[in-house]
């Protein structure tokens, strides 16, 4: 479900979306530790004290000290510097009364016993602690309570009679740490000792340390808004006119695009416009040619079909058997050049799925071109006993950036034209140079009849065909072809006739690698 509902956000929303889970993960982990940082700091503390009511106990013991007003005061001023680092220690009766107090504690001994009786503690006082209480300005370990009388009354009942009982007071900015523990001799209470302590600097550690998260949970909040920001902008809407671009092309709508200026783009995003840019025109190429093939295609077969059905038509109202035998070699021929035309182009459509999935590497074309020439020389194809020639300018290698069987193909198609123009006992030269701008010139010069157009690119046409006493028996498409397979070999293809001499010369220019 999850999965599901994260799928169909968009990047900004996922981006945005993972990052508040990462922050309220975060954000609760850290208020686990804010909830604990108070009672770690108060727990250190109250160990302390803890180990000075363990050791005042058992010094009480030792010196078998009276739980009286009168041994206290000389108990607290014997050993007043046990308790100099603390800011007050308590001593309780069994009644809960104060025998002793280290507020009191003097170096004139008659001063320290008449203050005694004068000193009122500020918890006992019950109308003060009640209003506290009601103005919510105390804490006594959680459970608000209000004076040391309730605070001794309660631990007396609870579970933790017997060990020291930590509790915190918190009022009029001062936040106190107080530790209660009885007092036993002989198996009987005789009293309790309480701790004081002014703990402000644990509040003020929580509060910085809360202070910290919030300013880094806002630092993170603000930073993540400006991420977004740049994220949106620079990334994830040229993506969207991406996206954009393709529905346009997708839909053949005339609606303007930006794809330009993310072209200008210097990043991944830029050569990704490119690409698809220049993937998008090489489809819509392909696409169109794709259409004008077929278009033509159907054009060359509608001459031959609609030549079969009058040959039929006439064919069933005669019964000459000479105009009959007539009628039959043209439906014969029709046919033939029907099949033909299919074939070549079912041929041509299994060359560029195989062109797609073909390689470019660097090749050396002489000795290519060289097998081609030698086996036409040994399988005379048309019995003409033409003699083909090779010849080069010994300018060394002849490197260039192809794929070996096209460049096989091309020759072998150009030699076939030529071949299929030239007389009985005549020469073709395949003439291999480097021209002066380093470009690789292949040359097919024959001894035929030359071209009678004008303009010689018609030859490379599709379907276009000038052989009147051979008409039907070629499809038109092999010239087409190698001007195709040369461009894919980012070359040139030109014919023309021989000044001279009867003849026609085909100059392919490839660029050396």
């Amino acid at each position: 479900m999850f999965s599901k509902y994260l799928k169909s956000l968009s990047i900004l929303k996922k981006f945005l979306f993972i990052n508040f889970i990462i922050f309220t993960i975060i954000g609760l982990f850290t208020i686990i530790y804010l909830n604990n940082v108070q009672p770690n700091l108060i727990k250190k503390k109250s160990i302390n004290h803890i180990n000075t009511i363990d050791n005042t106990i058992d010094t009480l013991l030792r010196l078998d000290v009276e739980f009286i007003a009168e041994d206290i005061r000389k108990f607290l001023f014997s050993t007043r510097f046990i308790f100099q680092n603390l800011d007050r220690v308590i001593f309780f009766n069994n009644d809960l009364n104060i025998i002793g107090d280290t507020d009191t504690l003097d170096l004139d001994p008659r001063s320290f016993s008449t203050r005694l009786n004068e000193v009122e503690f500020e918890v006992l006082n019950e109308k003060k602690i009640d209003k506290n209480i009601k103005n919510k300005n105390v804490d006594v370990n959680r459970d608000k309570l209000g004076s040391f009388k309730n605070v001794l009354k309660k631990y007396l009942n609870s579970e933790e009679y017997g060990k020291s009982y930590t509790f915190t007071k918190d009022d009029f900015n001062q936040f106190k740490l107080i530790t209660i523990k009885n007092v036993s001799k002989e198996g009987s209470n005789v009293g309790y000792i309480a701790i004081t302590e002014n703990a402000n600097d644990i509040k003020i550690a929580t509060d910085e340390r809360k202070a910290f998260v919030i300013r880094t949970a806002i630092a993170v909040g603000f930073v993540i808004l400006i991420f977004s920001f740049v994220l949106s902008r620079y990334f994830i809407k040229p993506i969207q006119n991406l996206v954009n671009y393709t529905k346009v092309i997708k839909e053949k709508s005339q609606t303007k695009t930006n794809i330009e200026n993310l072209k200008n783009r210097n990043d991944e995003l830029g050569l990704l416009s490119n690409s698809l840019d220049d993937m998008t025109n090489e489809l819509q190429k392909r696409v169109a040619h794709a259409e004008n093939f077929s278009t033509d295609l159907v054009h060359e077969i509608r001459n031959p079909l609609a030549s079969l059905k009058s040959a039929s038509e006439i064919l069933q109202d005669t019964n000459d058997s000479a105009q009959r035998l007539k009628l039959l070699n043209i439906l014969s021929h029709d046919v033939e050049r029907i099949e033909r035309l299919i074939t070549d182009y079912s041929q041509m459509l299994k060359d560029e799925v195989a062109l797609s999935r073909e390689k470019m590497k660097k090749i050396d074309i002489e000795p290519i071109i060289q097998s081609v020439v030698d086996e036409y020389n040994n399988i005379d194809k048309f019995k003409k006993n033409i003699k083909i020639n090779y010849i080069n300018d010994n300018s060394g290698k002849y490197f260039i950036n192809g794929i070996e069987n096209r460049i096989e193909q091309i020759v072998a198609n150009l030699l076939d034209n030529s071949i299929s123009f030239s007389k009985v006992g005549g020469q073709i030269s395949v003439n291999v140079s480097m021209n002066s701008g380093k470009n690789i010139l292949v040359k097919i010069i024959d001894e035929g009849q030359g071209f009678k157009e004008k303009d010689t690119s018609k030859i490379f046409k599709r379907f276009y065909s000038n052989r009147p006493d051979k008409f039907g028996e070629h499809s038109g498409l092999g010239l087409n072809i190698v001007k195709n397979l040369v461009e894919l070999h980012e070359g040139s293809i030109n014919a023309f006739n021989r000044e001279n001499n009867p003849g026609a010369i085909i100059e392919i220019n490839f660029p050396k690698a």
